[in-house]
């Protein structure tokens, strides 16, 4: 279940610690979130990748000679179909077949490195109080914690000034006294609100975007037809059956079918009323080819060959 989403409202520029540190665990859940979704989708490509490369190693010599089987014997039916339309007859030629494509699983894009966050991220974005001022010059400047004699008269000097400071509301002198002593100036006036505000907000979204790029290509995966076939196979298997073997057995049958296609089309004579014949049953099963012109059309529209599991 995904993290419930960060709210800001935009309306403020300031954000109160405790918004800050809220909005910064809900962008940690959901960079975790987004860990686990990479996971999920880096575990079921290679369990996937598994399936496809024992299915390739039981199935792809004989998709290879089937496919071999099946050029060869468009080049005879094409032979017989320009041998006929010499003597006058006009036949249609049947499609050329498609060689069996590999499996192309999904493949998840690099993300990228989310922005380094505002120098001292945890900060107190709001200035502090006057009595928060007053409060840690006292404790860098308390006589208490004098090293030596000098060194508490100074302090005590130093002491007497933030009490007259604190007295007077003179918030100047006191941020003056507290960065002369070493103080963080973020501890003493502020951070810069916009800016932590603006990296989360970029932050969330980036993550946002990553999480949603991966969220489909994990969908992307799931209705791949090598994950169905994975998980039908896997499921007759538990039924102690053998689908690879059957399928293989399928091919070699379909291999065997086509050695005598392609030895009675090497032998028809032209004008022989088997070559016809020949060719009609090779054209049902094939389809018919298209026109020179409309072939060159549909390649120009064609963006890329359909993909074919083996």
């Amino acid at each position: 279940m995904q993290p419930e989403q960060p709210h800001m409202s935009m309306s403020s520029s300031a954000l109160s610690r405790h918004g800050l540190e809220r909005r910064r665990s809900q962008l940690n859940d959901l960079h975790r979130f987004l860990a686990q979704q990479e996971q999920v989708f880096v575990t079921l490509r290679e369990q996937v990748q598994a399936f496809v490369d024992r299915y390739t190693h039981s199935l792809g010599e004989h998709y290879l000679e089937l496919d071999a089987l099946e050029s060869q014997l468009h080049c005879a039916t094409h032979y017989l179909a320009e041998a006929l339309r010499r003597n006058g007859i006009e036949v249609p030629l049947p499609r050329a077949p498609q060689a069996t494509a590999l499996p192309v699983l999904p493949q998840l894009p690099t993300g990228t490195t989310l922005p380094a966050p505002p120098e001292a991220g945890q900060v107190e974005l709001a200035p502090p109080s006057l009595k928060t001022l007053y409060r840690r010059a006292a404790m860098r400047m308390h006589p208490d914690f004098a090293a030596s004699t000098v060194e508490r008269q100074r302090r005590e000097q130093a002491m007497m000034t933030v009490n007259e400071a604190y007295a007077a509301n003179n918030r100047a002198q006191l941020e003056a006294l507290l960065l002369a002593a070493g103080e963080s100036p973020l501890r003493v006036m502020g951070g810069n609100a916009d800016a932590m505000q603006t990296w989360l907000t970029r932050s969330e979204q980036m993550v946002q975007g990553r999480l949603r790029v991966v969220q489909a290509h994990l969908i992307a995966l799931q209705a791949h037809p090598m994950h169905q076939l994975w998980q039908a196979i896997a499921q007759a298997e538990l039924k102690g059956l053998d689908p690879l073997c059957v399928m293989a057995s399928r091919l070699r049958s379909q291999i065997q079918e086509r050695r005598r296609e392609l030895y009675i089309g090497q032998r028809l004579l032209p004008e022989s009323s088997l070559a016809q014949a020949f060719l009609r049953r090779r054209v049902e099963r094939m389809g018919v080819a298209p026109m020179a012109g409309a072939a060159s059309s549909q390649q120009a529209r064609r963006s890329a060959p359909a993909e074919q599991p083996l």
